[in-house]
């Protein structure tokens, strides 16, 4: 044997060795899924979207084979775990299950460090829920048109109950006064439930609140709705009438529970766990859990979800512009 072709020999069987020990990573040819899927929840554990993680997990588990893991990682108004996800793999074994939130922080906190849209890969809307206009027992009003009467006679009588400053109650609450031309002052809680105890009681007599925290109290009469947010009424609260209905634009941005993967993910990766969660949301079961758990089942594609992603960025963006609302 020639002496290059010997050296050249020598070299390859002094790399096998260094070839085995590299870490090997799931091949992008590899069926997928081939190794267990992380679902990352930017909020603790225990609450509405954990619940949601953990039937998807449990459901994706038995038709694939691969453990799911539901790794919860709150912190900074759900902006912890998205910058994990969004700096994670881009091989779709790790995904955030986020909720509007994740659309509304950008504009609220302009150095977030990530891009809602461009840094995520869209899977699927997997619910969506809404916020609600409720009034305590002994408020006069019953209907938006009494609410904004009586407000108007009472300047600055009456504030008005969100679930925190920049969440979803707080920007409606804001396009609210001027599209009705109120004075209210706003008083932030510092979430859903102490609003709810404070509404019911009487503390606080006007709310914006998330329909999931308010319907035990609707249904025992401790609450009176007024008002549903949405393009359409709730199938949640179908004998509610929207802010639309009462004739108030800007309104129709909903509540919505969605899956994202980073960026750069094979779209095809993307397009099957959707599949397959469009498929586990219409399961009876399944459906039956979530609308106890007061969301509405979606389970759109990739493509319908980015639409939503794309369109309410826009749209929150554009009220916390001209509201000028800050987190102080």
């Amino acid at each position: 044997m020639p002496i290059a072709h010997r050296r050249r020999l020598g070299a390859a069987l002094l790399a096998l060795p260094l070839l085995a020990a590299l870490p090997v990573h799931a091949s992008d040819n590899a069926p997928y899924p081939s190794k267990p899927l992380t679902i990352v929840v930017p909020s603790v554990a225990g609450n509405v979207n954990d619940a949601v993680a953990r039937l998807l997990g449990q459901e994706l588990t038995k038709v694939w084979g691969q453990p799911v893991i539901v790794d919860n990682k709150p912190g900074a108004g759900t902006t912890t775990g998205t910058k994990f996800v969004a700096q994670a793999p881009k091989d779709g074994y790790t995904v955030l299950l986020t909720f509007t939130a994740h659309v509304q922080n950008p504009p609220l906190f302009p150095n977030i460090g990530y891009d809602p849209v461009k840094d995520f890969t869209a899977v699927s809307e997997v619910a969506a829920s809404s916020t609600i206009l409720a009034v305590s027992p002994d408020f006069p009003a019953r209907t938006l048109p009494e609410l904004v009467k009586l407000v108007k006679a009472n300047p600055g009588k009456y504030p008005y109950g969100s679930y925190g400053m920049g969440t979803t109650g707080h920007i409606l609450g804001e396009l609210f006064k001027r599209e009705a031309g109120l004075q209210m002052e706003h008083v932030p809680y510092k979430g859903g439930a102490p609003l709810a105890t404070d509404l019911a009681a009487g503390h606080v007599k006007i709310g914006l609140i998330a329909v999931g925290t308010a319907k035990p109290l609707l249904q025992s009469g401790k609450l009176v709705p007024v008002a549903m947010a949405g393009a359409q009424r709730s199938a949640l609260l179908p004998e509610v009438p929207t802010f639309l209905e009462n004739g108030y634009k800007g309104f129709e941005p909903d509540a919505w529970m969605g899956l994202l993967m980073p960026a750069g993910v094979p779209a095809e990766r993307a397009a099957a766990l959707s599949k397959e969660v469009a498929r586990i949301v219409r399961l009876p079961e399944i459906d039956k859990r979530m609308r106890e758990l007061n969301l509405v089942p979606i389970g759109n594609t990739p493509q319908e979800f980015d639409a939503v992603l794309r369109g309410d960025l826009d749209k929150w963006a554009r009220f916390v512009r001209e509201l000028n609302i800050k987190i102080e």
